[in-house]
């Protein structure tokens, strides 16, 4: 696939140069909404890329209009149990990822999967449930969706997209 991969946190720390958690940490959610968003102006002004973004990309619902202008967005679900787990394995979770309220990490998921489904709802073309799914088994579903809708790509192994499968939504660009 001769895509390029982004994310757009990565984007925030680059243009930033401070964390996620600095942001946020210093400036406030708004201030980290804010630069989410200017990553997303910039990205979506290239073709051909497979953008990660972070789960709170739909709470702008003009986010949700400059995706969908741009592509095709694909929503990765997961249940509460399974995101914390996840999150406690990744040892980048404290360092990176600010708390998103003042609720304990069971609750806040809860509170943000009750706040974000109705939205990702709404805005995805496609939705996985990863689950009980392997990052190539999920990566094999976005190809064959991506194929049967006619994108314009070029045949891949599912393995080489693995990289790109740990956000909870991938948004394609053609």
């Amino acid at each position: 696939m001769e895509w390029s991969f982004i994310d757009t946190d990565d984007w925030v720390t680059a243009a930033s140069g401070c964390s996620i958690k600095e942001i946020v940490t210093t400036s406030g959610w708004p201030v980290f909404r804010y630069w989410e968003q200017r990553a997303l102006i910039d990205i979506i002004q290239k073709d051909r890329q497979v953008v990660a973004t972070g789960g709170g990309i739909v709470l702008e619902k003009r986010n949700i209009t400059l995706m969908k202008k741009s592509g095709k967005i694909i929503w990765l679900t997961a249940r509460s149990e399974t995101i914390r787990s996840r999150m406690m394995a990744d040892p980048a979770t404290d360092a990176f990822r600010p708390a998103l309220t003042s609720q304990g990490a069971a609750e806040e998921i809860d509170l943000e999967l009750a706040q974000r489904t109705p939205l990702y709802t709404w805005a995805a073309d496609l939705s996985i449930s990863t689950d009980m799914r392997s990052a190539v088994a999920t990566a094999g579903e976005i190809l064959a969706y991506l194929i049967r809708n006619r994108e314009p790509i070029h045949p891949v192994e599912p393995e080489n997209l693995c990289g790109v499968i740990n956000d909870e939504i991938v948004k394609t660009q053609n």
